[in-house]
């Protein structure tokens, strides 16, 4: 009676793990979609942050060193062309590194499955004994993910190297949004200097910056984790103290060339 009970027990632990990854791999388009969301934020905070501060840096780099408003439009709308579009640049060749690198990767793994499967099988069955699997349910585990060379290739790259592929898609997308990002990151402060006299100009560029620093710590706090005034307080600092840097290098200049 305890070996029939057990054995159903174990058609039914059977069932179970199938299932189990059956819906693991129905939501894992769902599940990479939300590291896309991810990627995006950061992507946004990436382009956008290092637009303001380069360029609220460059306002205050040309005001302290005695340049006039054309040399601060000039050189405010050449940086704001020439860094979005180096920024997207480089979004796109890290992505394609990225790309790249994982394909390397997963052409070693599907090698060395072909080439030792028992050692690979072993890896799988560390992997989820680590988790607390033992027993029957860690070879029906072993034993479900393995039936499948694609899923068992999968699991290795997930759970042993925790790489997740990069679509061609995705490289383009971040570089457009890296782009697009830096662009209005540089205009924030720029701006006002288009439409305004010069100090009151600078004074909201500044307080319009901090603010935009603000809303994007925030926004990253609440969307990840963290506190949202942490967050933000430490964005505003960040990036307002990068700028400052750019005023001191051109006090520097001001006071040499006088």
């Amino acid at each position: 009676m305890n070996v029939d009970s057990d054995r159903r027990s174990a058609t039914r632990l059977g069932r179970a793990v199938r299932a189990t990854a059956e819906r693991a791999a129905i939501t894992a388009g769902r599940h990479r979609e939300g590291h896309r969301q991810t990627n995006w934020l950061r992507d946004v905070i990436l382009g956008g942050q290092d637009g303001l501060v380069n360029i609220l840096g460059i306002i205050l780099g040309v005001i302290a060193g005695g340049g006039s408003d054309t040399v601060l439009l000039a050189a405010g709308l050449a940086a704001a062309i020439t860094e979005s579009i180096s920024m997207g640049a480089v979004g796109y060749t890290s992505s394609i590194a990225q790309r790249d690198y994982y394909q390397a990767e997963r052409a070693r793994e599907a090698k060395e499955i072909a080439v030792m499967p028992e050692a690979e099988r072993q890896e799988i069955r560390d992997i989820y004994a680590a988790k607390g699997f033992t027993g029957n349910l860690l070879e029906s585990v072993v034993d479900t993910i393995t039936a499948n060379r694609d899923t068992w290739l999968a699991t290795m790259m997930d759970e042993e190297l925790h790489l997740q592929p990069v679509q061609t898609r995705d490289v383009l997308r971040a570089a457009v949004v890296i782009t697009v990002a830096t662009l209005i990151g540089h205009l924030i402060p720029l701006l006002p200097f288009m439409v305004l006299p010069r100090t009151p100009a600078l004074v909201l560029a500044i307080v319009v910056s901090a603010l935009a620093l603000f809303a994007v710590g925030v926004y990253s706090a609440l969307t990840l984790v963290g506190d949202w005034r942490r967050s933000g307080l430490k964005m505003v600092a960040i990036g307002l103290g990068a700028a400052a840097i750019g005023f001191l290098v051109g006090r520097l200049f001001n006071s040499a060339g006088s």
